[in-house]
């Protein structure tokens, strides 16, 4: 069976980070990383779920195969090993192509290759007389134990002059910090990942009309990702009309689309391992009510806002924090709140409406690896690194509030990448101008023919 050529990437980013892994390591005295990549899982019965390798793994090897292991040894003269699985001319009947170490050795660029069942046999020897130990314990409880299994074997070879590491890094930290900052191969991906979620987005508005399900809805986002490229939604799709927009994470996506309500859709594919995510909000029938207008246009004020703030230098909080003023003084214009700007946002009050950050970081995860705080100040922003801005208010029916505003949900969101000047939003193909949305809105002609064959047929 041949090599699956169409799924190849350029693997050159992927050897020069672990280049860089190994020059850090290096610096913090050497040693060798060993690092796993995720298990296949079992749906139900005898039917696994989509395999989906594991983003650390994948950020230093493009390699997508599950039973693998890669192992970095940074000591006088470094080392490049891949554990995968055996080559198996039966087992590729089933399942498709393995590339084996032989293959894989050459095609990912390691310096040696074998078969996971080596692991065991080989790994006592990589770590012996060694400084350091670089992995991630306390994540999976059988990697664990094959990890101190062979620290064991070394310490049982003490008599022989050999021995373990002194020390444990956490070698997903050191990860982190070289994830926050996407070189061009990942700004690449991401941006064309961008795009496609983009016209899938486009393609739900014009879907979108009273009458219709969620779910119907979904398959559009789903159909578009599909078929643009991607492997993947990136996160399960959030479709949610009127009261369901209040419900952060709403993913049952089972009811019909109301109208003169809102539907937001909080969607994104992953291509090539790497996540886009949007949000967009607008009206099922395809015009504004004066009410809903209203709320969104302060949360559109709200992401202006938190956009300008995204700069280098800027630390993390800054977004929100402009965010989260013009919320809390949008809230008082509609009567929503009650006092003086400054009580609403020393109290909090403003969280009864918007409860979630305005943000987080975005890469191989959609809550992208890395921390938001260093030596516990927020952590300053800084070129190549990509997060959201994705502000929102959310009315509940209350005897307080106006019942013109009951059952508004609306996010706004978009992909940020910090660039010298200040923030590029990499996913502003869809509209978000009230006039635009609308204007796509009117351009449904497949959206009216398919709706009246069904109606019709």
């Amino acid at each position: 069976m041949n090599a699956p050529t169409a799924n190849l990437v350029d693997t050159a980013p992927f050897r020069a980070r672990r280049a860089r892994l190994l020059a850090r390591m290096q610096a913090a005295g050497g040693g060798v990383a060993i690092l796993p990549t995720a298990p296949e899982r079992v749906r139900n019965r005898d039917a696994h779920y989509a395999y989906r390798h594991d983003s650390y793994f994948y950020y230093l090897t493009a390699f997508r195969e599950p039973e693998a292991v890669v192992v970095l040894v940074a000591g006088k003269d470094t080392k490049q090993i891949l554990f995968c699985r055996e080559k198996n001319e039966e087992r590729e009947i089933w399942d498709g192509y393995r590339w084996g170490p032989e293959a894989a050795r050459e095609a990912f660029g390691f310096d040696e290759a074998w078969t996971i069942g080596d692991l065991e046999k080989r790994l006592p020897d990589y770590l012996a007389d060694q400084p350091l130990l670089w992995t991630s314990l306390g994540y999976d409880n059988d990697w664990d134990a094959r990890v101190l299994g062979a620290l064991n074997a070394v310490r049982d070879k003490a008599r022989s002059g050999l021995t373990p590491p002194h020390s444990v890094r956490d070698l997903r930290a050191e990860l982190d910090e070289m994830r926050l900052v996407k070189d061009a191969a990942e700004l690449a991906t991401m941006r064309r990942a961008a795009q496609i979620s983009a016209a899938a987005h486009c393609r739900a508005m014009r879907a979108t009309r009273p009458g219709r399900f969620e779910y119907e809805i979904e398959a559009e986002l789903l159909h578009a990702f599909r078929a643009a490229g991607s492997q993947a939604p990136a996160y399960t799709s959030i479709v949610a009309g009127g009261a369901n927009a209040c419900v952060l994470h709403y993913v049952e996506n089972d009811q019909p689309l109301a109208d003169g309500a809102l539907l937001l859709i909080d969607a994104g594919c992953e291509l090539d391992g790497y996540a886009s995510d949007i949000t967009r909000t607008f009206p099922i029938n395809g015009r504004f009510s004066g009410p809903q207008r209203d709320v969104y246009e302060i949360v559109l004020a709200a992401q202006a806002a938190a956009r300008e703030a995204t700069r280098p230098g800027a630390h993390w909080n800054e977004p929100h924090d402009a965010a989260v003023k013009v919320l809390a003084q949008g809230m008082l214009d509609l009567g929503l709140l009650k006092g003086s700007l400054d009580a609403v946002l020393e109290n909090g009050d403003y969280r009864r409406f918007y409860m979630h950050r305005t943000g987080h970081w975005l890469g191989m995860d959609v809550h992208d690896a890395g921390e938001y705080k260093l030596g516990g100040e927020w952590r300053p922003l800084v070129e190549g690194m990509v997060l959201t801005i994705e502000p929102g208010c959310y009315i509940r029916p209350a005897d307080d509030v106006p019942e013109a505003f009951w059952n508004i949900g609306i996010r706004i969101e978009d992909d940020a990448v910090v660039t010298a000047g200040g923030c590029e939003l990499i996913t502003e193909d869809v509209p978000k101008a009230v006039a635009e949305i609308e204007a796509l809105m009117r351009e449904a002609p497949m959206r009216e023919t398919r709706t009246q064959a069904r109606d019709h047929g």
